[in-house]
């Protein structure tokens, strides 16, 4: 058994875990991350089923970072347009880089790619790792958090941060009451080659099921797909046959881009909104999917946690230590300060997700006819688009 101290303990080793750790280890603190599953410090050869929509502001930090220039440009997807569709009332909307003014609206990047970079960026730095071992125990005082690990040993910190994901383990020990709500969907997300090219543009049809997203990867003849479906219809097109899925999908997408067939496996993950209602306890804080997760309907999930390791961290970085600790006082004053700011911010992405649910959900020919309406509308109104792009690429 060992004990090992440190200023900072980041438990979860995704993009927000270890995005934070980078930026905090990039101004000499002692950080270690832990993690669960083994680390996969070598990217992927294969093109991986989960992917993120990273706007403008992601991307700056994680250029700051020293993380953006290790991803190869072969596996990043940038999208220069975005064409959203009723397949209802058959209005639509589109927006171009032109619109805001850039040279790109986001990327398209595989978190598995993303995540190798940010594991060679962290231990360049010095980040203390502990992989394929679980965090068991937490034990909470007034000055310092000790995690008991699941190999006897013992990590002592000043700070305890829980990046680690929707069930988080760390937020239940605290007993942090949670917000629910079960969309009763699925998301199914797949590789998939299109045959026409998909030209960098980031497309997606709503239905009354729910939305069916394509966004183009690195191959201008791939994209990844996410389907939001009720539960039995997702489960039906999980078990469907090869044939019958890609001819499902192709109708679903109203052949836009013509025959559609899947390239990887299908997977299917629960859509639920979480949001954790308290965020600091002691010297525990939560981020990311440990504090919130929400529809992933606009792709705003990984920005919003991103955005969380982003102010945590200035938070951090402002502090002064004596002897290498925090002043309780001031760190507790910029936990607050942390939880508030992100706060608002996850609660104005999780209204503006439940507002898009709702109204694409239904086929009441009156919502119907409001929402193909209002898509002609911002359609015809350049201001509406750059305030639209404006808040995607907060």
């Amino acid at each position: 058994m060992a004990l090992l101290r440190t200023q900072i303990a980041i438990v979860g080793a995704g993009m927000v875990g270890l995005s934070l750790a980078i930026a905090l280890a990039q101004r000499g603190r002692e950080v270690i991350v832990i993690e669960r599953q083994q680390a996969k410090r070598e990217i992927p050869s294969a093109a991986q089923e989960r992917v993120s929509a990273l706007n403008g502001s992601s991307k700056h930090w994680l250029e700051a970072l020293g993380v953006w220039e290790l991803l190869p440009t072969s596996r990043l997807g940038p999208y220069t347009a975005m064409h959203v569709w009723d397949r209802d009332n058959g209005a639509d909307i589109h927006f171009s880089a032109a619109d805001a003014g850039v040279a790109n609206l986001g990327h398209i990047v595989e978190n598995a790619v993303v995540e190798a970079c940010m594991w060679q960026r962290a231990e360049a730095l010095g980040v203390q790792v502990v992989d394929g071992i679980e965090q068991v125990e937490p034990s909470y005082e007034a000055n310092d958090t000790s995690l008991q690990l699941s190999n006897g040993d013992i990590v002592l910190a000043q700070l305890v941060v829980a990046a680690d994901g929707a069930r988080s383990r760390l937020r239940q020990a605290v007993g942090t009451p949670v917000v629910f709500k079960d969309y009763e969907q699925q998301g199914l997300v797949a590789t998939i080659r299109c045959q026409q090219p998909h030209q960098q543009v980031a497309r997606q049809a709503f239905m009354p099921g729910g939305p069916l997203a394509l966004l183009p990867l690195h191959d201008p003849h791939l994209v990844s797909i996410v389907w939001s479906r009720p539960d039995l219809d997702a489960n039906d097109l999980h078990a469907m046959s090869e044939d019958d899925f890609n001819h499902a999908l192709t109708a679903a997408s109203d052949n836009i881009l013509g025959v559609l067939e899947l390239a990887s496996p299908r997977h299917n993950f629960p859509l639920r909104m979480r949001y954790a209602e308290r965020w600091v306890h002691q010297r525990q804080v939560l981020v990311g999917d440990a504090a919130h997760t929400i529809h992933p309907l606009a792709g705003q999930g990984a920005n919003l946690g991103i955005g969380d390791a982003k102010l945590l961290s200035e938070k951090i970085n402002d502090l002064g230590t004596l002897n290498g600790q925090f002043d309780s006082e001031a760190l507790t004053r910029a936990l607050r300060q942390y939880e508030r700011a992100r706060k608002a911010a996850a609660v104005q992405q999780i209204a503006t997700m439940e507002g898009f649910h709702q109204l694409f959900r239904g086929n009441n020919p009156l919502v119907k006819a409001v929402r193909g309406l209002g898509l002609k509308l911002v359609d015809k109104q350049p201001l509406l688009k750059q305030f639209f792009l404006q808040q995607a690429n907060r």
